[in-house]
């Protein structure tokens, strides 16, 4: 293939050096880089996008950060693993860890991707991440991606644990409701009572239209983490503390 309509091999030698993992199959990483915009435009049998290895990738992913969380922490529900486990593998993580590799520099675009600034747009950061996971899950085996996210993700999940993501209920409603019910949380301010110095604030959730949950609060921010938490209670049934 022309070098100007594909990935130079010092491009495919500079990525493994980044991600600290080197193929055997120096193809799916070629084909992991692959956005199909750029796939569409060669309208070649040889031009791979990454589709299909993203979503692997994702599958991948789930699994051994899941592995991990549960070596690390033991003594964490069901529940408290799954939303640490939501807090770290997500699109504002994958394209993190995608950015600070630089792997945007590298992504086969095509041209009307190019012109919308795609390298630097969060999905397909994310994206590629994933297909890059699912090549090296192909290429070198689960134990060979598993030393790989483990080391990508050490940092996220020392910050997960350190900022308690656990606490960021209204975080965890909006994305509850909208998988659920299709639509966003609002909080209504319902009242305030108390001097200036003392004041406290009542707040309602209400979600398409049906009241749920109060909360109080010494502010307005507490009082909607307060009734997003029993509001999350309420809808799913876990418990919350």
């Amino acid at each position: 293939m022309d070098e100007e309509k594909n990935l130079p091999e010092s491009s495919l030698r500079d990525v493994q050096e980044k991600i600290d993992y080197h193929f055997q199959n120096i193809e799916l990483l070629r084909e992991a880089l692959t956005h199909k915009s750029f796939a569409n435009e060669q309208q070649s049998e040889n031009s791979l996008a990454n589709e299909r290895l993203e979503f692997l990738g994702d599958a991948v992913l789930e699994l051994v950060i899941t592995h991990i969380l549960m070596e690390r922490f033991r003594d964490y529900s069901e529940g408290k693993l799954s939303r640490l486990r939501a807090a770290i593998v997500n699109k504002e993580g994958l394209s993190y860890i995608a950015h600070t590799f630089g792997l945007g520099s590298y992504i086969l675009l095509g041209r009307g991707e190019e012109a919308n600034r795609g390298r630097t747009k969060k999905s397909i950061l994310a994206n590629v991440y994933e297909a890059i996971i699912a090549a090296v899950y192909y290429d070198g085996g689960y134990q060979k991606v598993f030393d790989l996210i483990e080391r990508h993700f050490a940092r996220l999940i020392d910050k997960a644990e350190q900022k308690g993501f656990f606490s960021d209920y209204k975080s965890r409603l909006q994305e509850y409701s909208q998988a659920a019910l299709g639509a966003v949380p609002d909080y209504i301010l319902t009242s305030e009572e108390g001097p200036d110095h003392e004041k406290m604030f009542e707040v309602h959730v209400s979600i398409n239209g049906t009241h749920y949950e109060t909360g109080w609060g010494s502010n307005k921010k507490a009082a909607e983490q307060e009734a997003a938490k029993k509001t999350l209670k309420r809808l799913t049934g876990e418990d919350m503390d």
